[in-house]
């Protein structure tokens, strides 16, 4: 495998399992990714969630209270709740007459007779135990996590925003139905252990040998940042004055880390000053700001940021941009909080839209570091991530079947935002249509058309064929040029028909190629140099 194939994967905070050039999609796939007629007519309000992990016998157990409302009037619909093998569903229950319940794969289907009219809201019950599926390298293949600390102290979590929540936990798991009031999250544990949940913690309540974690997530969430962390943790806290007022600012790191943790959280206000001035307040100022320390190397999970770069900076101690600028920082820490606003605020309806999470999120990396560097360490920190990018597959995956693009929505995804940038070339007005994005589009699950029509409509250019070439092909658009004495003639090549991407030459002159050569006069005869913000090859020819 090549090197750069294999930082593609790793950097790739997704499942590998779910492409599929070399398999036709199969019914169940359809099922897990599509807004099917058992999904298509009722709208998830809240999750009830009670879970108890036992780590003996690598099992977990609990329930699930969904509180839905009917989006459209139904005659004797079937609902489709997901449920994932090897787990189980003990007993179902609703507050409307059931009158057939299958299990069929990975889905539970309750049937109804009876005429449900739009408003109304009613709840499913499920009890559900088994042994859940064992992630093998979280968090990108997805499932559940056993293992023990460095003292011996059972260590507890999941990660499964591939693979999807429903392999432990019964939702309606799909990314467009997010539950609008949120969650209660009750985790029960030995009583020498801790329950880390989402949100806030409203009780603790000793249960005999046992205790229980009662988290509250006021806001909506999507399904697979909904996530458990049990072990022997620490708590300390801080607070952050951000554009919303105080921010509560609360970390759980295992006992023996605990100073390593107060050191090298001191990045997160910094960083939290440089997010909110790009991007807007914190989408969760209700639920707090979490860092949660995890076995596994880290996940964007809601108001509960799993971290596990063993407190050091740079992405387990590597730069991947290869500049040096990312040894500056806590990669984990900045990119996994990034995605508080693209992934979490702004949520993909399908998973082939990924791109709106990681592309955004990637480039929070670059923004950051402008904020906190510099400018010029950002751009040299964007342009050090291109020697990621494979160009493998379009980045944007198919839809209706939990199928994500290519890995190149991280780094090429990143560098395309910067190209817009560049096109806009003015940065205040690129923050305020950043800013204007999580406020237009706040707590909302969207699609890749509504984030290009944004904009497009925002910045006044016609960005389409931008979009085009760098989302839904392969292809590196190719400025060919001829430089003779002052003059100089150029076109492009390997692009979309009618790409409209100007660029600009180091000194500032704009150029405006097309498919057809043209020609210009130069401020001197010295050699051309071309921006390098922009994401293009340039080749010189005779």
């Amino acid at each position: 495998m090549k090197k750069l194939l294999l930082l593609s994967i790793l950097i790739s905070g997704v499942s590998q399992a779910q492409f599929f050039e070399d398999a036709k999609p199969t019914k169940a796939d359809t099922l897990k990714g599509s807004n099917t007629e058992f999904r298509n007519f009722w709208d998830v309000k809240k999750y009830d969630i009670v879970l108890e992990p036992d780590f003996e016998a690598k099992s977990i157990k609990g329930s699930n209270k969904i509180t839905f409302e009917i989006e459209k009037d139904i005659l004797n619909p079937v609902f489709q709740i997901d449920l994932q093998k090897p787990m189980k569903a003990d007993k179902i229950a609703a507050s409307f007459p059931i009158v057939d319940k299958k299990i069929e794969d990975d889905f539970i289907f309750i049937s109804a007779k009876k005429k449900f009219k739009k408003g109304e809201k009613y709840t499913i019950d499920v009890d559900y135990s088994g042994n859940p599926v064992i992630a093998k390298h979280a968090p990108w293949d997805g499932g559940w996590i056993f293992t023990k600390d460095k003292n011996g102290n059972p260590w507890m979590t999941a990660a499964d925003e591939g693979i999807g929540a429903s392999i432990w936990l019964p939702v309606k798991d799909i990314w467009s139905d997010e539950p609008d009031n949120g969650i209660t999250f009750k985790i029960i544990t030995p009583k020498d252990l801790i329950g880390v949940g989402n949100g806030k913690l409203i009780k603790e309540e000793n249960l005999g040998d046992k205790k229980s974690w009662l988290w509250e997530v006021k806001n909506p969430i999507n399904d697979y940042s909904i996530i458990p962390s049990i072990g022997k943790y620490v708590n300390f806290k801080d607070t952050f004055n951000g554009e919303k007022g105080k921010l509560d600012l609360d970390y759980w790191v295992l006992d023996y880390n605990l100073e390593k943790a107060k050191k090298q959280f001191e990045q997160v206000k910094p960083m939290m000053k440089a997010f909110e001035h790009w991007f807007g307040p914190y989408p969760f100022y209700e639920d707090s700001y979490k860092l949660v320390e995890s076995p596994h190397l880290g996940m964007e999970h809601q108001s509960n940021v799993a971290y596990g770069n063993k407190y050091q900076n740079g992405y387990l101690g590597r730069d991947l941009s290869g500049t040096g600028i990312g040894l500056k920082w806590d990669y984990i820490i900045i990119h996994e909080t990034g995605h508080e606003w693209f992934a979490n605020n702004i949520t993909a309806k399908d998973q082939a839209d990924m791109w709106v999470h990681e592309s955004f999120t990637t480039y929070s990396e670059t923004l950051f570091v402008d904020y906190v560097f510099g400018k010029a360490d950002g751009n040299k920190y964007l342009q050090g991530l291109r020697g990621n990018i494979q160009n493998d597959k379009p980045i944007i995956g198919t839809y209706g079947i939990r199928n994500e693009g290519s890995g190149d929505m991280y780094p090429k995804g990143a560098n395309m935002i910067h190209t817009i940038r560049q096109v806009i070339n003015n940065d205040e007005e690129f923050r305020q249509i950043l800013r204007g994005l999580n406020k237009d589009f706040y707590h909302q699950t969207v699609t890749t058309k509504q984030i290009e029509d944004y904009f497009i409509q925002k910045s006044g250019f016609d960005l389409q064929s931008i979009f085009d070439q760098y989302l839904r092909t392969v292809k590196i658009p190719t400025l060919e040029y001829k430089q003779n004495g002052n003059q100089l003639t150029y076109k492009w090549t390997n692009v979309v028909p009618n790409l409209k991407l100007p660029i600009r030459l180091a000194d500032g002159q704009e150029l405006k190629p097309t498919e057809q050569n043209q020609t210009t006069t130069l401020k001197s005869d010295k050699p051309v140099e071309f921006d390098k913000n922009y994401y293009i090859n340039v080749k010189q020819v005779n």
